[in-house]
């Protein structure tokens, strides 16, 4: 029994071990191990003679009017005209959502989509393939802020709206900005041994 106890926790400890390891060269910013063993989660305690940290990027962030813009740019660039849809999210330039919505007919909301990412992808503006679905749905990044292209049909219509013919959707294109390193990570420290 002792010796099955043993084993036991030397499997844990190797587990352990191992998960950490691959931990901290997946992710060499957020996980540190010290050279007692200990492995500290979340961002690496500053040293005293440690002067102020560089910022990641010399360009400034994105505003949201760039990405209104950007939003109108490409809209306009697919031939349909911005003023013929509703803006989306609040207005201000300090809010972290925007974007545009129209009714169009089905056969041409595909074509439209794609000539929008085209301008998009020609703006600056990178590809995140991850769960896209190239007829219904595409999004892109820049910065802070992502975008998210769209045809949606009569079943994912807001009730609110007016009512889809059957030949009708809806194109939007939806800005919103995520700034993850405004959300702090927990300090987690772990000791093997």
């Amino acid at each position: 029994m002792a010796l099955n106890a043993l084993l036991k926790r030397v499997w844990i400890g190797l587990a352990v071990a191992l998960i950490g390891s691959l931990a901290a060269a997946a992710f060499p910013d957020l996980i540190q191990r010290d050279d007692t063993g200990r492995i500290r989660l979340g961002a690496p305690a500053p040293s005293p003679s440690a002067s102020a940290p560089t910022p990641e990027s010399t360009s400034p962030p994105l505003p949201r009017d760039a990405v209104d813009e950007a939003i109108q740019t490409a809209i306009g660039a697919a031939g349909l005209d911005p003023a013929q849809g509703r803006p989306l999210g609040p207005t201000g330039a300090d809010s972290d959502r925007t974007g545009w919505t129209a009714v169009r007919e089905r056969t041409s909301a595909v074509s439209e989509m794609n000539a929008i990412c085209a301008d998009l992808e020609r703006q600056g503006w990178t590809p995140n393939p991850n769960g896209d679905r190239p007829d219904l749905s595409r999004s892109y990044r820049r910065g802070s802020w992502s975008l998210l292209v769209s045809t949606r049909g009569k079943t994912l219509a807001p009730s609110t709206t007016s009512a889809l013919t059957d030949s009708q959707t809806y194109l939007t294109v939806v800005g919103f900005r995520l700034n993850l390193s405004d959300i702090p990570l927990p300090e987690i420290t772990v000791r093997l041994g």
